[in-house]
């Protein structure tokens, strides 16, 4: 059931297996044209929340960070497209490559350093913030801009 608006969840993973189920937890809720817009610091789990997300969504392919191609499109029940900006130079980079198909497409598009291009991205765009915690693999993960209830 959707929340009356937009809410911020936390979360607190003492591992990459718990950061990877949060992920799977995240992509079961998600639906068509949903952008989800990923930062954090270098290795704080982006891409391991995003294997998460995308073996929610049927994809069975390996998912690797597309940091050199910047767009990696899956197959799963529906198109799942995993954006790495990092190499870009901004959002006028980012309109440059034509994404606009899949940002308001009919699949699911994870975008990771999305506050390089947040003004590319769409109003409905889901926010989600790893912060690398002090004890060891604990992450603190935060999504902003959720309408999908609790997730459990």
């Amino acid at each position: 059931m959707k929340a009356p608006y937009p809410s911020n969840l936390e979360f607190i993973t003492r591992s990459r297996d718990e950061t990877f189920e949060l992920g799977k937890k995240i992509g079961a809720r998600l639906k068509g044209g949903d952008v989800i817009s990923l930062s954090g610091d270098l290795a704080a789990g982006k891409t391991v929340l995003t294997k998460g997300i995308a073996r929610a969504l049927g994809v069975t392919e390996t998912v690797t960070s597309p940091t050199f191609t910047v767009i990696s499109e899956y197959e799963g029940a529906m198109p799942f497209y995993h954006f790495d900006v990092y190499r870009l130079e901004g959002a006028d980079d980012f309109a440059q490559l034509g994404a606009d198909e899949m940002l308001f497409g009919n699949g699911v598009c994870v975008i990771e350093w999305g506050e390089r291009v947040q003004s590319e991205l769409p109003p409905r765009a889901i926010f989600i913030t790893i912060q690398m915690e002090l004890d060891g693999e604990a992450r603190k993960i935060t999504v902003a801009n959720w309408n999908y209830g609790d997730i459990t």
